[in-house]
């Protein structure tokens, strides 16, 4: 009886991800979008006095030599270089622009947000093939009041917010790699507190 007993017990708590087909199903493409706080490094070739490195500032906007108050958040460094090239073309012939983005946070949808019981709670950028270990990594680890195995995961699917549980507590304290599972941009992880 002891045997059966444990067995099931052991069994109610093997959840797996193929249970969640969004958590386990391959991450989109992920193209680099530009968010307030980014750096940005803008070299215009040939013209050093037009190249510089500017932060994009909370409304989303960046302002250089010659340019004012671009939009630049929620484009790709390519989008925003063509941007420029256009507004620089009333005042030198063919600009040629490069972007470099440097200290990276992204714009606030694509950022993984991580609350409750991590070691250090935050929104961290989200990285292309970034996982839920890569997550637990950033944030500190789990404290020692958290009930890591009760954790979820929200995330908006086709427009509806879905929430999928994930054993945090298997992942980091016991090492099980089978609860690694993939986060997406703009999935919050709540790591709930543990009852005593």
């Amino acid at each position: 009886m002891l045997i059966l007993s444990a067995s099931l017990a052991l069994t109610g708590c093997t959840t797996t991800t193929s249970s969640y087909p969004e958590l386990s199903s391959k991450t989109p493409d992920h193209d680099y979008i530009i968010g307030p706080g980014d750096n940005v490094n803008i070299f215009v070739w040939r013209q050093p006095e037009l190249s510089s490195t500017v932060p994009v500032r909370p409304d989303g906007k960046i302002t250089t030599p010659l340019i004012e108050d671009l939009p630049a958040s929620g484009k790709t460094p390519t989008r925003l270089a063509r941007d420029m090239e256009k507004v620089l073309r009333k005042y030198i012939r063919d600009p040629v622009v490069t972007v470099i983005v440097t200290g990276f946070v992204g714009p606030y949808s694509q950022q993984v947000r991580v609350i409750g019981e991590a070691v250090n709670p935050q929104a961290i950028p989200y990285r292309e093939h970034m996982s839920v270990l890569d997550v637990m990594i950033a944030v500190g680890g789990l404290t020692e009041f958290a009930a890591g195995n009760r954790a979820s995961i929200v995330r908006r699917v086709n427009g509806k917010s879905q929430q999928f549980g994930v054993r945090l507590g298997d992942l980091v304290k016991e090492g099980d790699i089978e609860a690694n599972v993939p986060v997406r941009p703009g999935d919050t992880l709540i790591i709930p507190e543990s009852w005593f």
